[in-house]
């Protein structure tokens, strides 16, 4: 099964039309205020209807209600939901259940301490993203470019498959490609924001394309 690819963020027309004309698999609506890739659901309601049926719809949600989630599906209608908040294994599972949308739950990494959460998570999940844990202080959880230390996730067992973000961009996500497979890891994606913009929230074509071919390449290696 090749790489999945997921543009993160994108909040104009052409930046998903770009994304998906470069192949990727999927792309993601940031449904959280605070961060600046933030879109307003009816915004984003417009925005989804030209990925509809070419790319997944990713809707990233931060510790949502239940009314938020049912906004989100009447006037987005995402085909997946990204959990990047501090949301319990029994709220993913309850999730799953009563919207009838597979789940993606992000777990923030920064040292081997914080790998145990992650196969529970994957027990109730469809997909598991592993990125790089925010700031103490940050007002929003993901996208902030920061890098972690790829090397801890040698603690994960072989056979579970996760994405991965957290600092990637065009120059070293064939890198981290290579070296998460060279450690006998079942990575089944990749996921970039931040590092495929000029500034916080505004997204780079240049860099998107860029991107995904980086990708592409070192998964055919």
């Amino acid at each position: 099964m090749s790489l999945l690819v997921k543009i993160c963020g994108l909040k104009t027309e052409e930046s998903i039309e770009t994304a998906i004309a470069a192949g990727a698999d999927l792309i993601g609506l940031v449904f959280h205020p605070k961060s600046p890739r933030y879109v307003m659901p009816e915004r984003a309601a417009m925005l989804a209807l030209l990925a509809r049926g070419r790319a997944t719809i990713t809707a990233l949600v931060v510790d949502p209600t239940d009314a938020a989630l049912s906004e989100l599906l009447s006037t987005v209608s995402p085909d997946l939901w990204q959990f990047h908040g501090q949301e319990p294994y029994e709220r993913i599972r309850d999730v799953r259940a009563v919207y009838g949308l597979p789940v993606m739950k992000a777990v923030g990494v920064a040292e081997a301490g914080d790998l145990p959460s992650v196969a529970a998570y994957a027990r109730v999940s469809d997909r598991i993203l592993l990125d790089a844990k925010p700031p103490k202080d940050a007002a929003y959880p993901g996208g902030h470019g920061k890098v972690f230390d790829w090397a801890v996730l040698s603690a994960l067992p072989p056979d579970l498959p996760f994405m991965l973000s957290g600092g990637l961009m065009p120059e070293n996500v064939g890198a981290a490609i290579r070296t998460i497979r060279g450690m006998g890891l079942s990575l089944a994606g990749i996921d970039v924001s931040s590092g495929v913009e000029s500034a916080p929230g505004v997204k780079d074509l240049g860099k998107i394309r860029a991107f995904i071919a980086a990708a592409r390449e070192a998964d055919a290696a």
